[in-house]
C-alpha cells in the first residue's frame, strides 16, 4: 500500500510502499478514504513531541471502510464506515481509566504518533476505540470532526462546566475553533475570535461563523469573557486570556504543545480564575459530540489535498494558509 511515512523529526514525509497491515485480536482493517491534518501531526513531524514511533506513519482524524476484522471483533460490520481519533487505546485497568480517565492512561497509544495512523492507503485501529460516523457527513468533512472536534468539544465543556459561561473566548481561529464556534452558537453562547495580528482573513471567516466580534490576539475583547479556550500552541496568550478573562472565569490550554508560558502577576489570576489543561479525548467525549454534531449542524470547512501531497498540506498549516481543516482524500 501507499503511505506517507516519517523516518526523522524535522525532515519530510516519504511516499513509501509498504505492507498491508493485518489484523490482530481486538483489530479493524480499515481502507482510508480520508484523514484530517492535525496540528498536532505537525508537533510530531516538527520534534515537538517527544519519541514518536519511528518509522512513523502520521495521522488520527481517520474516516475509512471497515475491509476485515481480526479475532473477537464484532463491533463493526465489513464495509461499514467508521471513524478513528487520536486516542488508539487504553488498558483499562490503571487508576486513571478505573475513574472514566482513560484521557490520562498510564498505558494508553496514540493514533498517528505510537501506533501508526491514517496518511496511508490501509489503518489498523481497536475497535473499541473506533466510532460510527453520522450519515449525514463526507468523508472529508467527517475527518475534522475526529479531533478538531473531539479535542475542542472537550475543551469547550471544560470552558463551560460553570453556571452562567456566556461569553467565550476563542485563541486560534483554526480547525478546531471553527467547528466549537458552531456549537456555542447553537447552544445560544458568544464567541470573541482571537487570531493572528493583523489576519483579517480569519477574522472575517470568525464572523462569517457568527462570533460577536474577532480581531488579533494582541487586542482585548470589548467585553471581559467568562471563559477563554486556548488553541494556538502559543504561550504568552495564556496571560493575555487570564487579563480578558472576568472574575470567575475559567482558561483552557487546549493543545498538545504549547511553547514556553511566561511569568505573570498573580493578579490576573487571582479572584477565582481557573487555568487549566486538556488532554486527549475519552470515548464518551466521542459518542456524545457524534450525536451533537449533526443537530447543530456543524459544517466543516475543507482543504482537500491528495495522499501525496501531505507535506504541502502540513506547510500549509505551518504557515497559516488553511481556512477550517486540511485532510488528505486517498
Amino acid at each position: 500500500m501507499r503511505a506517507m511515512v516519517l523516518e526523522e523529526p524535522r525532515t519530510p514525509l516519504k511516499e513509501k510502499r509498504v505492507p498491508v497491515p493485518r489484523p490482530g485480536p481486538g483489530e479493524i482493517l480499515i481502507k482510508v478514504r480520508a484523514c484530517g491534518v492535525c496540528r498536532t501531526d505537525l508537533h510530531i513531524v516538527d520534534g515537538e513531541l517527544p519519541e514518536p514511533k519511528l518509522p512513523l506513519i502520521p495521522g488520527h482524524e481517520i474516516v475509512g471502510t471497515v475491509l476485515a476484522g481480526g479475532e473477537g471483533t464484532d463491533r463493526f460490520r465489513m464495509g461499514e464506515r467508521v471513524g478513528v481519533p487520536w486516542l488508539g487505546y487504553a488498558d483499562g485497568t490503571c487508576p486513571y481509566c478505573r475513574r472514566g480517565k482513560e484521557n490520562l492512561c498510564d498505558d494508553a497509544l496514540f493514533t498517528g504518533y505510537t501506533i501508526d495512523g491514517g496518511y496511508a492507503e490501509y489503518a489498523l485501529a481497536d475497535q473499541r476505540f473506533s466510532f460510527r460516523l453520522p450519515d449525514s457527513y463526507g468523508d472529508a468533512e467527517a475527518a475534522p470532526l475526529l479531533c478538531a472536534g473531539l479535542i475542542g468539544y472537550r475543551s469547550y465543556r471544560m470552558a463551560t462546566a460553570v453556571p452562567g459561561a456566556e461569553r467565550i473566548g476563542i485563541y486560534g481561529f483554526g480547525a478546531a475553533a471553527h467547528i466549537i464556534a458552531q456549537v456555542a452558537r447553537f447552544q445560544g453562547r458568544e464567541i470573541y475570535a482571537f487570531t493572528r495580528p493583523g489576519d483579517l482573513e480569519a477574522q472575517n471567516f470568525a464572523l462569517r461563523l457568527g462570533a460577536a466580534w474577532a480581531g488579533g490576539s494582541d487586542q482585548e475583547p470589548p467585553v471581559l469573557l467568562d471563559a477563554a479556550i486556548i488553541f494556538a500552541p502559543v504561550g504568552p496568550l495564556v496571560p493575555a486570556a487570564l487579563r480578558s478573562t472576568a472574575k470567575g472565569g475559567t482558561v483552557v490550554c487546549a493543545g498538545i504543545h504549547m511553547s514556553e508560558i511566561p511569568s505573570f502577576p498573580y493578579q490576573i489570576l487571582w479572584e477565582e480564575r481557573v487555568l487549566r489543561s486538556v488532554a486527549n479525548l475519552t470515548r464518551q467525549d466521542g459518542e456524545e459530540f457524534l450525536r451533537i454534531a449533526p443537530r447543530v449542524p456543524v459544517r466543516t470547512e475543507v482543504m482537500p489535498f491528495a495522499l501525496e501531497e501531505a507535506n504541502l498540506a502540513l506547510e500549509r498549516l505551518r504557515s497559516g494558509g488553511i481556512e477550517g481543516a486540511a485532510v488528505l482524500v486517498i
